[in-house]
């Protein structure tokens, strides 16, 4: 499972014309699952989201957390975060979670999200998405399960 999060001072996602999903100062999360990802992973990756310590304190140093600050988290579906881009020019994405798989796994994400998060907001799954953001800082984090866990397998991205 793979996290692409961006520390923002706002962010909204917009489909067809609607908001779907709008926060102020937080965190906008792009979220991906590759095959063999399970709940175990999105509990692992969940936990350490909502306790990532990327806001400044008061000696200006990245020390606080979503909580410590009242930080809002906007998570957005995203299976491109899967494509391999190793042999030609059009990306491979066959490492990404089938829809059917991924979609439950992207529920249940947001479920853990939220009951460490008051204000947790969401794309739409497998819609077509307009995102906008103001990066704070600029701040942006990888967290990728494979690496966190020192399993990166030969030949995945």
């Amino acid at each position: 499972m793979r996290l692409v999060i961006q520390r923002v001072s706002e962010a909204s996602v917009t489909i067809d014309g609607r908001t779907a999903g709008q926060i102020g100062k937080g965190f906008l999360v792009f979220w991906g699952a590759k095959e063999g990802d399970t709940e175990r992973e999105a509990d692992y990756l969940a936990a350490k989201l909502c306790r990532l310590r990327v806001f400044e304190d008061e000696e200006e140093k990245m020390n606080r957390s979503l909580s410590d600050v009242g930080g809002e988290l906007l998570i957005v579906s995203q299976f491109t975060l899967y494509a391999d881009c190793r042999k030609g020019n059009r990306p491979n994405f066959m490492a990404a979670m089938r829809p059917e798989q991924s979609e439950p796994l992207y529920e249940y994400f947001l479920e853990q999200c939220q009951k460490e998060v008051p204000v947790v907001e969401r794309g739409e799954f497998g819609a077509d998405m307009k995102v906008s953001l103001t990066n704070d800082g600029p701040v942006t984090i990888i967290m990728d399960t494979d690496e966190m866990n020192g399993r990166q397998r030969k030949g995945e991205v």
